[in-house]
């Protein structure tokens, strides 16, 4: 079972394979260490929580480096929209995907 990323108004914006986030298209943008979410070249982002990637006001943790590419793990197909959902924190899914 894929595990997506959605943001704020449920649409599917990514999905997690290991401990990358790789785009709807599959190129990978992220990655996670626990549930803090980082961009690929490491800076820090936000937590994962419910699917979504969140500014949790946590602070920052830092830059965990560039892994290297994990490679494209292909287009998996769209689950759709499953609802807008608002847990109080500012959805920061656009910043993983420089939108």
């Amino acid at each position: 079972m894929t595990d997506y990323i959605y943001n704020s108004n449920g649409n599917a914006i990514g999905y997690i394979r290991g401990k990358y986030i790789h785009s709807m298209s599959g190129q990978a943008v992220g990655q996670l260490n626990g549930t803090h979410v980082h961009k690929l070249s490491g800076q820090y982002i936000g937590e994962l929580h419910d699917q979504m990637v969140l500014d949790k006001n946590m602070g920052n943790f830092g830059n965990i480096g560039n892994p290297g590419n994990p490679g494209n793990a292909g287009n998996l197909g769209n689950p759709g929209n499953r609802g807008a959902r608002n847990y109080g924190y500012r959805d920061v899914s656009s910043e993983l995907l420089d939108m």
